[in-house]
């Protein structure tokens, strides 16, 4: 096996003679001087608390034991309607009923009198004399 190790110059890749000329005349100075600022924002303490706590609450959440639980029988209280609530839907179902059954054949037939009959033209004829 070949030892590896440093390159040797035939190994290294041929760089085009113009780019090695612009590569050696190149100054450093002629650059602009420049500040950099760095726009790493670090979490403040308040943030790294709360994620803290609400890890906590999560890890909690994930660990609880469900074999401290006791076992409770749920008591459904079961509210009967009063005596007068009782009457009222009777009343109306008798009334719903009395009116499903109504049987019109048991009416008697009835002649329709009018009692406030129209005037006569010789009434009418009175009345604008006077």
């Amino acid at each position: 096996m070949a030892e590896i190790g440093s390159p040797t110059l035939k190994d290294l890749p041929k760089v085009d003679a113009d780019f090695k000329s612009e590569l050696e005349s190149f100054k450093p100075s002629l650059m602009k001087s420049v500040s950099t600022t760095e726009k790493v924002v670090l979490p403040s303490a308040e943030d790294v608390a709360a994620e803290k706590t609400q890890q906590a609450i999560l890890k909690g959440v994930e660990d609880f034991d469900q074999n401290n639980l006791k076992h409770t029988k749920t008591q459904e209280k079961i509210i009967l309607p009063d005596q007068e609530i009782i009457e009222s839907e009777k009343g109306q179902i008798r009334h719903l009923e009395g009116i499903e059954t109504f049987d019109p054949k048991n009416m008697k037939h009835v002649e329709t009198q009018e009692k406030n009959p129209l005037p006569t033209k010789e009434v009418i004829d009175q009345e604008k004399q006077v």
